[in-house]
């Protein structure tokens, strides 16, 4: 599989659930072969969680970099934070342990800013210009800022102050299936999460991701906002295809315009 890289790249999704990953068309935002899925361990450990991941890239004897998100704050490939995920990552450099397992160069990424740049590039922020703020609803509340296309990283705006409490512990998706919401309950505890948003950064697109965007007809039509408010476009495959487009353009040597995500749409 050598020489693909410039037309295709790789992208590990490492989610609370699942540990998903495929190739990925660089130029076209799709995958190349079916994903594989492998359920994430019980107990979510670094050292088991880093096997999955192995596991995964292994399946399709990809040999080359490759990107991976991971669920919380990533600094220069460290993880520097873990609300819904052991602690004990909090400070482990994943880039520096995938690439020292692989012997390859690897680029590790917040899951919610690989959703971002897909979008941005492939989904349903394609030809947006000015800010475009993404978030992801599931077990916590993921974000990510591009402006113009460029990302700003590991933004967070799930923990901005909402009723004394973290966004995400008020307004996630996860939030709705505990505490039995309808819709409607739901839709105003998303107005005031977005409408604080809207205030502070004048967006000129919301885009909404995660697993309950399948349903963005239940929820969005209840939104009173500004700024326009729409699904994502690739729904759970942006994390994946985001991971491949980042670690493309942050590859040394890697000048392929196909693999660049700084390549306007």
């Amino acid at each position: 599989m050598a020489g693909r890289l410039g037309r295709q790249g790789f992208g590990v999704d490492i989610g609370g659930s699942g540990i998903k990953g495929a190739p990925v068309d660089l130029a076209a935002g799709e995958f190349v072969a079916e994903r594989v899925r492998i359920d994430t361990p019980h107990t979510s450990s670094p050292a088991k969680v880093i096997d999955v991941v192995l596991e995964v890239v292994s399946a399709f004897d990809w040999k080359e970099p490759f990107g991976c998100t991971f669920p919380g704050i990533v600094h220069h490939g460290v993880i520097r934070s873990a609300a819904n995920v052991d602690k004990s990552w909090i400070g482990v450099d994943l880039a520096a342990e995938l690439a020292d397992r692989t012997g390859q160069h690897v680029i590790v990424v917040n899951d919610a800013d690989a959703a971002g740049v897909a979008e941005c590039r492939h989904g349903a922020a394609v030809g947006v210009d000015g800010v475009v703020i993404v978030t992801t609803l599931g077990t916590g509340i993921g974000s990510a800022v591009l402006h113009d296309g460029v990302l700003l990283p590991n933004t967070e705006f799930g923990h901005l102050e909402l009723d004394c409490k973290d966004a995400e512990r008020r307004a996630a998706a996860s939030v709705r299936e505990e505490k039995d919401l309808s819709w409607e309950e739901w839709a105003e505890r998303l107005q005031r999460f977005y409408a604080h948003l809207e205030f502070i950064f004048s967006p000129d697109l919301f885009v909404v991701g995660g697993g309950v965007s399948k349903k963005a007809d239940k929820f969005l039509p209840l939104l009173e906002l500004r700024t326009p408010i729409v699904p994502a476009g690739l729904f759970n495959d942006a994390g994946i295809i985001g991971a491949a487009l980042v670690a493309a353009e942050r590859t040394p040597g890697l000048h392929d315009s196909a693999a660049r995500t700084d390549r306007r749409a």
